[in-house]
Formats: C-alpha cells, structure tokens, sequence
C-alpha cells in the first residue's frame, strides 16, 4: 500500500467550528448515532478543542457527546494532527482531501482503518460526494465499508 498523501495545508483558523459528519467507516464508539457533529476551536496554546456529538438511535433521541483534544504532528502542513479522547491514547486524525472553501473535509490515516467525510452543512451535493468516493478508490480505501450518517435530510442510503 502507497503512502497516503495529505493536503498541502490547511488554515487551522478556517478549520475551526463545527463539521457534520455525512460518512465513515463504522467505529464502535459511534455505533446507533445519528446526526453526528465534531466541533473544533482553537485553544490559547496551539491546542485544538474536539466535541463530537450525536444522537441516540434518532433525531428524538438523547444527545451523546465525547471531548478530546488534538495538536499538529505535522507543523508544516497542519494536516497531521494527533486526536485522543482517552489520554495516553491518541489517534492520527490526516487531511486527506479540503474542499477550496473549507466545505468539506475527508479525513484518514495511512493504514485505512479510519475515514471520515464531514461537511459544513448537514447536506452534501451527490456529485461532490460521488467524487470523493471515486478519489477514495485511488487512494486505495476500501469504499464498500462506508456508511452514511443519517444527518436532518441526508438520507441513510443513497
């Protein structure tokens, strides 16, 4: 397996705020939620501030949440950051592909265990998607192991 490349760089600024998660491979912690958010700020020492939410089983259900923190590990491009929830444990969190306004975001690690495709807003254009799976393909991921997540009028299967 090819080294998986990141974006040139990114304006951790720009970065910041909150992201809806549209598709990923499947994680334990996140299984029966729904409307699944990360929201990221910038904290005083370069740190960044991590909260992931979601509902429980559907949009009525209890709001779950998980804090972390994340830094860069890769200073000049910042798209390497380590995330950890559970400290010492820490998780690489790679930039793989931004859209030019910071619309959405696809995020990995070189093993291809992990993915996320997050967007600024709950909806994402079919086209947009379409093509980011296409580029997935390339980068070697295995595409039939995403699953969407149902977001306010996404729906869970295309």
């Amino acid at each position: 397996m090819s080294e998986l490349r990141t974006v040139d760089h990114v304006d951790l600024e720009r970065y910041m705020g909150k992201w809806y998660e549209i598709a990923k491979f499947p994680q334990r912690f996140e299984n029966g939620l729904v409307g699944i958010t990360a929201t990221y700020s910038l904290l005083p020492n370069g740190k960044v501030r991590v909260l992931n939410s979601g509902y429980e089983g559907d949009f009525n259900g209890k709001v779950k949440t998980a804090k972390g923190k994340a830094w860069i590990a890769d200073k000049r491009t910042n798209a390497k950051l380590k995330v950890s929830f559970f400290w010492p444990f820490a998780g690489d969190y790679w930039i793989i592909e931004l859209g030019k306004d910071y619309e959405y975001v696809v995020i990995g690690e070189n093993s291809r265990k992990y993915l996320w495709i997050l967007s600024r807003t709950p909806l994402m254009d079919g086209s947009v998607y379409d093509g980011i799976l296409e580029r997935l393909k390339e980068k070697e991921f295995d595409i039939s192991k995403i699953e969407m997540n149902p977001q306010d009028g996404w729906p869970k299967e295309r």
